[in-house]
């Protein structure tokens, strides 16, 4: 049995991620597929990054993940496949497997040469699944693409520090179901720039002077529940994915809003920690 699990900007409302299934049901015999997110907003490639990276790394060694975000064949965007900490990645080299591997390296990057005798329209349906059913029949990369070397990089999505390493510019790259801002902070950076000093956070008009370990941590138990500061309270944690967040206690986007639509924040916004 393979597993391919698919991570997509395609919505559920269109007949595509219907179309790539029934194409892998097609040409992989006994798959399991698996939705990652078909919700990623379209061409957001921090997005997709971030979502498959918090994602791959429980499923078991072997599996494939297919990205389809900004598919399109170009000069400047070709098609890769990546086998990295025993996963196999196929999608356009845009960014997104910059972001997933980090600064570590992979164990075999390919640029996939099938489609070159081919035009095809969708690419996820007509390039990908083939990788895909390539690699579940234990075919080799190399048969499906020339080895390369270096891959597109996107570091503007970084965080920065000023000269004098009190200020530590980020910006918002996710936002979640409940409204909650994930930041490109993660906690590794704050504490190497941070080295345990007071800090501020700084979110348009919105300050936050405490990073708890929890959404529950932040409420105090022991106080009467009519007492306790609970729904509406703002708070920032490193997540489970140890990226800074800001959030609301409870928040409901559908009902009195979230830490997005009430603090005024969207993708790349930025955010602020000052320390002291």
């Amino acid at each position: 049995m393979s597993i391919i699990t698919l991570t997509t900007d395609f919505g559920n409302k269109d007949f595509f991620v219907a179309s790539v299934k029934g194409a892998i049901l097609s040409g992989v015999k006994n798959a399991l597929i698996i939705d990652i997110s078909h919700e990623i907003q379209p061409y957001n490639h921090s997005e997709a990054a971030y979502v498959l990276k918090n994602a791959y790394k429980t499923f078991p060694k072997g599996t494939i993940h297919i990205i389809g975000v900004e598919s399109e064949l170009t000069p400047e965007n070709r098609h890769i496949a990546m086998l990295f900490e025993g996963h196999y990645f196929i999608g356009s080299d845009n960014g997104i497997f910059s972001m997933i591997k980090d600064d570590l390296k992979a164990e075999k990057i390919v640029e996939i040469n099938i489609h070159e005798n081919e035009s095809p329209s969708f690419y996820v349906l007509d390039a990908f699944v083939k990788v895909a059913s390539h690699l579940s029949r234990m075919g080799k990369l190399e048969v499906i693409g020339k080895t390369i070397k270096t891959i597109k990089q996107i570091t503007n999505i970084n965080p920065v520090v000023n000269n004098k390493e009190n200020q530590i510019l980020g910006s918002v790259i996710y936002i979640d179901n409940y409204g909650n801002v994930v930041t490109n902070i993660n906690r590794r950076f704050f504490n190497e720039i941070g080295k345990s000093r007071d800090y501020k956070i700084f979110a348009r008009t919105v300050k936050f002077e405490n990073i708890y370990d929890s959404y529950t941590d932040a409420i105090d138990f022991s106080s009467p529940k009519e007492k306790r500061e609970e729904d509406g309270k703002k708070i920032a944690i490193f997540n489970s994915a140890n990226h800074l967040e800001l959030g609301i206690y409870k928040s409901n986007p559908k009902t009195y809003g979230s830490a997005a639509s009430l603090f005024g924040l969207d993708y790349r916004d930025p955010i602020t920690v000052k320390f002291e």
